[in-house]
This record gives C-alpha cells, sequence and structure tokens, in this order.
C-alpha cells in the first residue's frame, strides 16, 4: 500500500512539470540560440615595406643613419664610374634582383623587391596580376609602356602623401615580376644603378 502511494506522489510532481504555468522550451529553441563557430581570417603577414621607406629606414636618411637603423650586415655594390648611384642588399638576400637599397649621393632613395615573400605598401606583390594591382590602388594606377619588354607595363602608384611611388613591373602576360618604391628621380631608373 506504501509503494502505490510513493507512485501516485511521483505521478503527481511528473504531471506538474509539464503544467502550462511552466512551459518546457523545447531543446531545438535553446541550442538555436548557439551561433556556430566561424573561422578566422588567416592573418596578413606584417611587411616593412611603407611608402616613406623601409621598416625604421626612410628615404633621405644618409648612409650612417641607415646603417645604425638597419642593424645588420648589408653588401654594397661598387658604383660606376662618374657615378654615386650604389645599392646594398642585405645578408639573407640569395639573388641579387630579390632584394635591393638604392643609394645615390649618400642618401637612401629607393629599394627593389623581386620576390613573392615581401608584400608592397597597399598590398601588392609579385605574382598578381595588373587587374588585381588595379582593384587594390584603384585610379591611382598609372599604366606606362615597359621600355623593353614588348606587352609588359609599369604599373604607377604615387603615395597619398609625400613625393614617394611604388612601381610595378609586369611581363607581356600582366603579371607583376617585381616592384620598387621610392623617390623620383631614382624611382624612375629603369636599370637601377645600372
Amino acid at each position: 500500500m506504501m509503494r502505490v502511494g510513493l507512485v501516485l506522489a511521483c505521478a503527481a510532481v511528473l504531471a506538474g512539470c509539464g503544467s502550462p504555468d511552466r512551459p518546457v522550451a523545447p531543446a531545438a529553441a535553446v541550442n538555436s540560440a548557439v551561433a556556430p563557430a566561424v573561422p578566422a581570417a588567416p592573418a596578413q603577414p606584417a611587411s616593412l615595406a611603407r611608402y616613406d621607406g623601409y621598416g625604421d629606414m626612410r628615404f633621405g636618411m644618409d648612409d650612417a643613419a641607415f646603417d645604425r637603423a638597419w642593424a645588420g650586415e648589408l653588401k654594397a655594390t661598387t658604383p660606376a664610374a662618374g657615378s654615386s648611384c650604389v645599392s646594398k642588399r642585405p645578408r639573407w638576400v640569395k639573388a641579387p634582383e630579390d632584394f635591393a637599397f638604392m643609394f645615390e649621393g649618400g642618401h637612401f632613395v629607393r629599394y627593389d623587391v623581386g620576390t613573392a615573400k615581401e608584400i608592397a605598401p597597399g598590398g601588392g606583390k609579385v605574382g598578381m596580376s595588373g587587374a588585381q594591382i588595379r582593384s587594390l590602388y584603384g585610379d591611382r594606377v598609372i599604366e606606362q609602356p615597359h621600355k623593353y619588354v614588348a606587352g609588359a607595363k609599369y604599373l604607377r602608384v604615387a603615395a597619398a602623401q609625400g613625393n614617394s611611388v611604388l612601381l610595378f613591373e609586369t611581363d607581356a602576360t600582366g603579371r607583376v615580376t617585381r616592384w620598387r618604391v621610392g623617390v623620383p628621380p631614382q624611382v624612375d631608373y629603369v636599370e637601377g644603378c645600372g
């Protein structure tokens, strides 16, 4: 008899749990409030490339100030007869066309990049199409024919402030093969220190 009373008491308690006074939310409604996790976008690698220089080095610095700011080993070229133009390359550069700093008259005036490892100010890089460069830089891009390669172009982007220029070189198919940042007239020296 005691057993029957216990069963009736449990049944009454359970019946009260489903009463209209205390509605129970369906499990699906509770779970739908949790938003699914969205994977984070991959971070863009940091670049030292700037319109006014590279890292802590600014255009116009003299050799000594540049060397102090760089604080690493640099290999310098010997200027041609009658020229004050010198290229300096970091020790880690394997191929001379991959990366170089240009100095003229003892001052930092330009840097050249020929590898996709470096990202230009604004996001451009070696391997991009001319269309991708135009989508990044918009109407600031001025297209000019390449001096030596038929069908190739120079895509010139003036800095929003100052007088420096970012200049992309493309091949005949429209792919960026190299880029440089510098101040006029040195940014336009096609042969570099030549």
